[in-house]
This record gives C-alpha cells, sequence and structure tokens, in this order.
C-alpha cells in the first residue's frame, strides 16, 4: 500500500474533528472525500499533509512514518481550499521560496510556469490574482518536488465554470501520469466525474468506503444530499 491509514484522530476543543480513522490507499488511485461541512474531510488532508498534528494514529507511506518530516516532504503536495501563498511576493518569488526551502532545483521554477501557463503572471504580486490563477500557482508550487501524492481540499471552490474545467483536466492529467490523489468535495458532479474510489465521512467517522457505483446506489449518497 502507498498509504497507510491506522486510528488517525483529531479532536477540537468545540468540534468533533476527525475520530480514530483508519484506511489504505493503493499507488494510483483517485479518492474523493466526502461529507457534509464539518465531518473531518479538510482536517483529514491537513494530517495527511502534515499541517496538523495528530492526537493520535499512525500515517505510513510507502512504509515511511508520516512523522519523519525530513523522508515524507517530498511524497505529498497538499492544495488547501484557500491558497496559502505570499500575497506580497510576485508569482515567480513564491515558487522560488518553495524550490529554496526544500532544496528543489530551480529549473522547476520555470518549468511550472510553462506548464501552468503562468508565464504572463510570473512578476505579479499574487495579490492581484483571481481565485483561478492563486489556485494555478498553488497547484503548481505543490508539484514542484514531484511528489506521487497529491492532496486537494476543495479544488474548485469558488471558481467559475472554466476555471472548474481547467482543474478537472488537470487532475485527470495528474491522475493519468500515475500520481495518488485525494480531494474532497461537496459536489455530486464532480465526483462522479473525478473519483475512481469515495470515501464518506460523518460526523469524524468513515462511514462509506467504495467504488462510484456503489455510493450513488447506497442510502448513504442519497441521505447525504437529500
Amino acid at each position: 500500500m502507498q498509504l497507510e491509514v491506522h486510528q488517525l484522530s483529531r479532536v477540537y476543543k468545540k468540534a468533533r474533528g476527525l475520530l480514530a480513522t483508519g484506511f489504505n490507499v493503493e499507488e494510483g488511485e483517485l479518492v474523493a472525500v466526502v461529507g457534509h461541512n464539518g465531518a473531518g474531510k479538510s482536517t483529514l488532508l491537513k494530517l495527511l499533509g502534515g499541517w496538523l498534528v495528530p492526537d493520535g494514529g499512525v500515517v505510513r507511506i510507502d512504509g515511511v512514518d508520516l512523522k519523519n518530516r525530513r523522508s515524507i516532504v517530498r511524497k505529498v503536495g497538499f492544495v488547501p481550499e484557500t491558497p496559502n501563498l505570499f500575497d506580497f511576493f510576485s508569482v515567480e518569488y513564491n515558487l522560488v521560496l518553495f524550490t529554496r526551502l526544500f532544496q528543489i532545483p530551480r529549473s522547476r521554477v520555470e518549468e511550472t510556469l510553462q506548464e501552468f501557463n503562468l508565464l504572463p503572471f510570473r512578476h505579479n504580486k499574487v495579490q492581484v490574482l483571481s481565485k483561478g490563477l492563486k489556485q494555478r500557482v498553488s497547484i503548481g508550487r505543490s508539484l514542484l518536488a514531484d511528489p506521487p501524492i497529491l492532496l486537494f481540499d476543495e479544488p474548485t471552490s469558488g471558481l467559475d465554470f472554466e476555471m472548474t474545467r481547467e482543474i478537472y483536466v488537470q487532475l485527470k492529467k495528474l491522475h493519468a501520469s500515475g500520481k495518488t490523489i485525494l480531494f474532497t468535495s461537496h459536489r455530486p458532479e464532480e465526483i462522479k466525474t473525478l473519483a475512481t474510489r469515495i470515501m464518506v465521512l460523518h460526523q469524524g467517522n468513515l462511514v462509506f468506503d467504495g467504488s462510484p457505483a456503489e455510493y450513488f446506489e447506497s442510502h448513504i449518497h442519497q441521505n447525504l444530499y437529500s
């Protein structure tokens, strides 16, 4: 298994968070994590991405414990719902900072600017970009180290139709290249379009784990969107 999660938990003072969750993900899967607001979706991705420290449980990626940050940092790329970019720096410098931090060849910056059609915006400060362009920069940055696992938290939230379609194309392209992807979503059409597997969280618990066909025929889906 590429990703192993055992009894992972994170409980907040005034919220349920994530409770003793466990699952495995094989290389090349494209997994949608769905559920109501507050179900634990974002918490799960932030834990897997190293943005939050778990209260309990074990996560292994390619057999390496998630706590081993030096070894794991190149294995997981995380794209949050709200891009955590440096607004007062240029697009290019946001990427350069990341390459310096993780000792990635500077050549990857130029490659990323080209791949994500960001060359015309390379000198623009992030604060003047649209939400869609910020998302494009955030995705490009997550790929600088070429991690095998990518995490997307509500990747199309707040985007118009054209940018949403662009993100779909990008996710399918990344999946076709062999990347393992987990993404959160509350859009049935998005889940149906992208996912090869669906996991449903409810009040911090994993209550469904199966194929899209099984999910859309289940009472879980009917109750979730009723």
